[in-house]
């Protein structure tokens, strides 16, 4: 029964004395061998004692074994290296944009040592760490100033504490989103203490009803961008210049807040309707309010340009030190900014740019030549190139597709979602997309250094 069980388990000792954790100990710490020994057999006590039937327990070398695969796989990074095989460019499943080799440049550079984060080299006083890229901000969108926190919906919060509470924020009802993790803007601004004046309707919002809602409360305009859904038919909204103008003409200022943050049109790539940073500022936003990990393809942060005075303000507020970045971000973000300076460089270095960019003819050939290397494989019945299309994600044109080729598999013996597990399993994980029970393999978010390994990674499963 149980209790024999019980009596039965190998001591620590003798378990440590198996070759396969011999062996395991010499790669990592012995320390964490003896750990992971101990973890595994309490586990195993607790399984032990919950079966009422009589049992049997694996002899100490397999026991051995089974706990050196468990400990390797306890090791195993939880963020890992990923192929990203599904077509969406900004899959926050998956980071987001990659960042530009520059910007992994400067990481290495600025993390391995110290750096002047808060140091004025020049004096020697104390300084500011969000100089590091306010003039690269600055020059590349005409504000006046910039600040960084650690993301959009931080640069809400700030923006809306330090400006607007207590006092009434006016946003159309058609622009009070919801994304991802069950962010609400009419949350955000509760939090932040601004008290939310809605206006208008869901489909139509027209510059008078904003006129009418402005009073001795009001302490700033707001619009939205829809990035993650669009209303179509019988619609209206007034344009940001409108917006601007009755701003002015009341003395209250406009907060865009543009959602993914384009340094650039991205309708060269087929994409319209993406506001761009520079755009807003021109247009004479007086607080403009973006990420830095979508369209921009930099690191995570969020990130505010307009008129001086009005961002003095906000880098006072307290909640400034509580979402102010590191700098790591600072330097990953300065590096990507420098390759905006010319936008031919940026197309060929930032990474998201590349990517989308990369001509159909370019991801047909890939695909045609891959798929029978993959098809040859034991798991994958057949492999064929296919035409079809995929979203760039992150929130941003749901509606808007964009032309790939993928390789679309069809397993052989397991169930294609059992393929898909199994790809997301290998060194390094593949992640596809199930479509129509075969697995798509989308080329439009792989690296042309990556069709390799993604090869050898379907090659390394088994039926």
């Amino acid at each position: 029964m149980t209790p024999n069980m019980l009596r039965n388990i190998p001591p620590v000792n003798e378990l440590l004395e198996s070759k396969p954790l011999q062996v395991l100990a010499e790669s990592v710490s012995r320390n964490v061998v003896v750990a992971g020994v101990r973890s595994f057999l309490d586990n195993l006590r607790g399984e032990v004692t919950q079966v009422a039937a009589e049992g049997s327990l694996p002899s100490p070398a397999e026991l051995g074994q089974r706990i050196a695969d468990w400990i390797v796989q306890q090791q195993q990074p939880r963020l890992r290296d990923t192929i990203n095989a599904t077509g969406v460019l900004l899959h926050t499943g998956l980071g987001r944009a990659p960042l530009a080799q520059a910007a992994l440049d400067e990481l290495v550079t600025i993390g391995s040592g110290y750096s002047s984060l808060e140091i004025d080299l020049e004096s020697g006083f104390r300084s500011q760490r969000h100089l590091a890229v306010q003039h690269l901000l600055t020059d590349l969108t005409g504000a006046e100033s910039a600040l960084v926190v650690n993301n959009n919906a931080g640069a809400t919060v700030l923006t809306l504490a330090a400006l607007a509470a207590g006092k009434e924020v006016i946003v159309s009802r058609g622009e009070l989103v919801e994304i991802g993790g069950s962010y609400r803007l009419p949350d955000v601004m509760s939090v932040s203490g601004a008290i939310l004046r809605e206006v208008g309707t869901t489909n139509k919002t027209r510059i008078d009803d904003y006129a009418a809602a402005i009073g001795e409360e009001t302490a700033a305009l707001m619009r939205v961008h829809t990035s993650n859904y669009e209303i179509v038919g019988f619609t209206e909204k007034p344009s940001i210049e409108e917006l601007v103008s009755l701003g002015r003409k009341h003395n209250r200022p406009v907060i865009d807040d543009i959602g993914s943050g384009a340094m650039v049109d991205f309708a060269r790539y087929g994409i319209s309707g993406e506001p761009v940073a520079g755009d807003s500022v021109r247009a004479g936003a007086e607080v403009v309010l973006f990420s830095g990990d979508k369209l921009l393809g930099g690191p995570q942060c969020g990130i505010i340009v307009g008129r001086r005075l009005l961002l003095e303000r906000i880098c006072k507020h307290p909640l400034m030190r509580a979402l102010r970045v590191g700098k790591m971000t600072l330097a990953a973000l300065a590096a990507t900014l420098r390759l905006y300076q010319d936008q031919a460089v940026a197309e060929r270095a930032v990474p998201l740019l590349a990517l989308l960019s990369t001509p159909l003819e370019n991801l047909h050939n890939r695909a045609v030549r891959m798929a029978p290397q993959i098809a040859a494989t034991p798991v994958v019945a057949a492999a064929e190139p296919l035409e079809t299309d995929t979203f760039l994600g992150g929130g941003s044109v749901p509606a808007q597709r964009i032309a790939t080729w993928c390789v679309a598999l069809r397993p052989r013996g397991i169930s294609v979602d059992e393929l898909a597990r199994r790809l997301r399993s290998t060194s390094p994980p593949v992640v596809g997309r199930v479509h129509k029970d075969r697995l798509l393999l989308d080329l439009r978010t792989v690296f042309p250094g990556q069709d390799s390994e993604m090869i050898a990674a379907v090659e390394q499963l088994s039926d």
